[in-house]
């Protein structure tokens, strides 16, 4: 063993010989034959957006541990592994890739477009499979699975075509975050709500001829977004207010496009306690768009799917559902306008007619979309959608009979939040790269369903001239996702995998997406798989939810704010001037580019150094505590870091004082002493507590369980107790040679689910002095399990006694002024004889005492030593002056 662990590039290497050896294959038709348990996780597939951040690195560390875990337990594991197609976040980042190149996307067709696209998701998915190789995941590489492959896409198609069929999906008109930029609807995840200083416009909306509030021919109504106004379809007032009685079901003129409208009450109004009465623009406001459904009012559309103002509205009725296209009076000046232009040239208008009443600022949260940066429109458009409240029962169902666990605990109440308020689930986008979906319409609109034109043609009975157009739209990638589990195992065909290894073990994933993805996961699971009785199959058996990993500063990581940390970095190390480059590239606001760099030279002056994956992934799964939100830390790091290298030292000392290289020799001529019974039964406790916290998901407590037993109990007590033995006779140095070996072997085993590098390249420098082949390998040893047979409490209680002394005294030389002269030894009565090489070592230390009073000394006595007196290894502690 070379004297300073170095991981670069050991680590790459040992990964490469492991997956050669086809350590991590799986192979389930040997699993079934055999009948013995089996361990699944799949991967959350992350998007071929761009490269792996820390909350992956974070997650899969996680999850590499518990299939290493798993394996070595004996069970047959299967680590399946994808990447998602990202609809959304790939169209856009292809668009821009091509905009740079080519000044415009709009010449690009549909096809040409999604040919881009495939080559962008090449380059994307070899980078990100890389790093994971890097991570050190130990997966099986030859059943990647890719959200867009044809396997994949055939399922997604079968699963429309069943939920459609059942009349779980159906097409209508309905509210949606609108991206204008994207020109598609989004998802809530997708949206990201700002704080922005605003204002609520007081507007004079003229009463109809003859009616008069307080002498007033006018009311005075809030509106937080003029530009809408053209697409107001009421006035609401609150229904507890008696001034307003008397107008309720008689309208208004509304300003500027000369339309009447009625006048509604409604309780929403109490929500605002400082509005007498609101306009409702039911086609861009959700709340709106719910009171407009509660009082059957029109809903009118003001905006183009760009959000420019509409020479005609679009009126939406509620009773048929139909779209009308009433000339609406818009004046000519406002044709064609950039909403905010709108609202910008509509406020002048109502102050120059003098119905502008006030304005009062306020901080208002508006939705932004998280991919383009624009203002989200709420906006009613034609969508498809999933009927979710049947199937959502069902899920919430399996989650209270327990028979799906949650963890931590305090998450099933946001689950169960989400799932009671649960709405119908928009699952079309207005894209062109994704699942198109499997739906063609006739000249007449009518719709079929089919995998393709073909089938539908044959189906339907059709006419092989007649004329067929494929929907445009895609699914949202939420939907292709909720097939995960099942999918990326063969779905729809029943297959050996799926047999084997569903439903799956555990899912991890991060809280923010619940709803999004494990509770979509388990409704559409326990719709579409049965078991062999036709019981509805679960995805999982558990969730673990991890915590958001922030800066140190507690701000959330992102590209724009520049304290985004690439795992690979800290891994193989990078450079300041490499790492200011990657924070700062493609920045357009040079105040942000001048932050990025302060902040970084700030924070890493020197760049960062290697530290290697072990380091890293130790560090990460620390962290995995109940913590909604985990703060990264530098120093953690490299506390980790001298960590693994406390544990190399200790392993280069085993193997440089234990001679001995025949195992059987040793196991059967040795004589053990307290220290080694001692060092044996912390470490089987140690084995104890590795397995339930392990089991219980507290992997935080393991990580500090390794921490303490190395650094300490390893370390700092029993190497030092060792060399004692190493120094006598040969029992003695036979015992401790013999201790030093299968201790440090079982240590191994117990943390390389953890730090899987180090321990496989030390394993096999002492794999020889254990009598093992050469072709064997730590990954495929079994993990430690607790012996009884090392249960030693009676040289726990002498040894931790003498810790405890040892300890008193080195805190007396501490506290007491030393000079070399003026000594006094600690004597103690009834030593066992067994006892007495430990005790001559450890207890008989000589204090050197300074001029001091005898007072000052028996303080210190009284202090420290009398509360050990009279225990049940000796009756009586006290100093002797020499």
């Amino acid at each position: 063993m070379i004297k300073a662990y170095c991981p670069n590039p050991i680590e790459q290497l040992i990964a490469i010989c492991w997956e050669e050896k086809g350590y991590f294959n799986a192979s389930p038709i040997i699993y079934i034959a055999e009948s013995k348990s089996c361990y699944s996780i799949v991967i959350p597939p992350p998007n071929v957006t761009g490269l792996l951040h820390l909350g992956h690195a974070f997650q899969q560390s996680i999850m590499d541990m518990l299939i290493r875990y798993q394996r070595m337990k004996g069970s047959y594991v299967l680590w399946q592994v994808g990447t998602d197609h990202a609809g959304i976040a790939t169209q856009l980042l292809v668009e821009r890739d091509i905009y740079s190149n080519y000044k415009s996307v709009t010449v690009y067709m549909r096809c040409c477009l999604i040919a881009e696209s495939w080559k962008w998701v090449s380059k994307y998915i070899s980078i990100i499979y890389s790093q994971m190789h890097r991570l050190g995941n130990s997966i099986d590489w030859s059943r990647t699975r890719f959200t867009m492959d044809s396997d994949f896409c055939f399922a997604v198609k079968e699963a429309f075509i069943k939920l459609y069929v059942n009349k779980l999906i159906y097409r209508d008109n309905y509210m949606v975050n609108w991206d204008p930029k994207l020109r598609s609807a989004i998802s809530d995840l997708e949206v990201e709500l700002r704080i922005v200083n605003s204002f609520m416009w007081y507007l004079r909306i003229p009463l109809d001829v003859g009616s008069v509030l307080d002498g007033l021919t006018y009311l005075v109504v809030a509106n937080a977004r003029p530009e809408t106004i053209v697409g107001v379809a009421c006035i609401y007032v609150n229904p507890t207010d008696s001034r307003y009685r008397s107008l309720t079901n008689k309208s208004v003129d509304l300003p500027l496009v000369n339309r009447s409208i009625p006048i509604i009450s409604d309780s929403y109004i109490d929500m605002f306690k400082e509005a007498v009465c609101m306009s409702i623009t039911t086609a861009h406001e959700f709340s709106g768009f719910r009171i407009g459904k509660r009082h059957y009012t029109y809903l009118i559309c003001a905006f183009t799917k760009g959000c420019y103002l509409s020479i005609k509205d679009h009126l939406f009725s509620w009773y048929n559902k139909s779209i009308w296209f009433n000339s609406i009076y818009i004046p000519n000046v406002f044709h064609g306008l950039e909403r905010f232009v709108t609202r910008e040239l509509g406020l002048s208008e109502l102050e120059r007619l003098s119905l502008l009443d006030k304005k009062i600022a306020y901080g208002s949260l508006v939705p932004y979309g998280d991919r383009s940066s624009v203002i989200i429109e709420p906006m009613v458009t034609k969508q498809w959608y999933v009927r979710t409240t049947r199937l959502a029962i069902k899920a919430v169902g399996f989650v209270n009979k327990n028979l799906i666990k949650i963890v931590p605990k305090q998450y099933e109440n946001m689950f169960y939040s989400w799932m009671s308020n649960i709405q119908d689930w928009c699952i079309s986008r207005q894209l062109w790269w994704g699942h198109r979906i499997p739906v063609w319409y006739d000249i007449y609109g009518d719709a079929y369903i089919g995998h393709n034109e073909k089938e539908v043609r044959i189906i339907y009975r059709l006419k092989s001239n007649s004329f067929l157009k494929q929907e445009s739209d895609v699914l949202d990638t939420w939907f292709s996702s909720a097939l995960w589990t099942f999918s990326s195992l063969g779905w729809p065909n029943y297959t050996k995998e799926i047999k084997a290894f569903h439903p799956t073990s555990i899912i991890i994933s991060g809280f923010d997406i619940i709803f999004f993805w494990i509770a979509r996961m388990i409704m559409f699971t326990t719709y579409f798989v049965k078991d062999n009785r036709g019981n509805p199959q679960l995805p999982f058996k558990a969730v673990y939810i991890t915590g958001l990993i922030k800066d140190e500063a507690g701000n959330k990581m992102s590209k724009s704010k520049g304290n985004t940390i690439d795992p690979i970095d800290l891994i193989n190390g990078i450079s300041l001037k490499e790492l200011l480059i990657k924070r700062t590239n493609n920045m357009m606001v040079s105040k942000l580019y001048i932050d990025v760099t302060n902040a970084t030279k700030k924070q890493l002056p020197f760049g960062v150094k290697a530290y290697g994956s072990d380091v890293l992934r130790i560090t990460l799964v620390s962290l995995a505590s109940n913590s909604r939100y985990i703060c990264w830390s530098m120093d953690k790091l490299e506390d980790y870091r001298s960590f693994c290298n406390k544990l190399w030292n200790a392993s280069r000392f085993v193997v440089v004082n234990v001679k001995d290289r025949y195992y059987e020799h040793l196991l059967m001529n040795h004589r053990l002493s307290l220290t080694d019974k001692w060092l044996l039964h912390i470490l089987n406790e140690a084995v104890k507590s590795f397995r339930v916290y392990l089991d219980s998901y507290r992997f935080d407590i393991v990580v500090s369980t390794l921490w303490f037993f190395v650094w300490n109990e390893l370390c700092s007590w029993y190497l030092e107790f060792s060399k004692i033995g190493l120094c006598s006779g040969n029992m003695m140095f036979k015992g401790t040679c013999f201790t030093l070996l299968v201790a440090l072997e079982l240590l191994l085993r117990l943390a390389h689910p953890i730090v899987p590098f180090i321990t496989g390249l030390i394993w096999v420098n002492i794999s020889s002095l254990l009598d093992k082949r050469a072709e064997d390998s730590i990954v495929i040893q079994a993990y430690p399990t607790y012996n009884n047979s090392l249960i030693a409490k009676r040289a726990y209680v002498y040894i931790e006694w003498v810790k405890k002394v040892v300890t008193i005294i080195r805190t007396i030389r501490k506290e007491l002024p030393i000079v070399w002269f003026n000594k006094a030894v600690l004597l103690t009565r009834h030593i066992s004889t067994d006892y007495y090489i430990v005790y001559k070592e450890a207890v008989s230390i000589y204090i050197y005492l300074a001029n001091l009073d005898s007072s000052s000394i028996r303080s210190s006595i009284v202090k420290y030593i009398e509360p050990l007196a009279g225990s049940n290894i000796t009756d009586g502690v006290w100093f002797m002056y020499i």
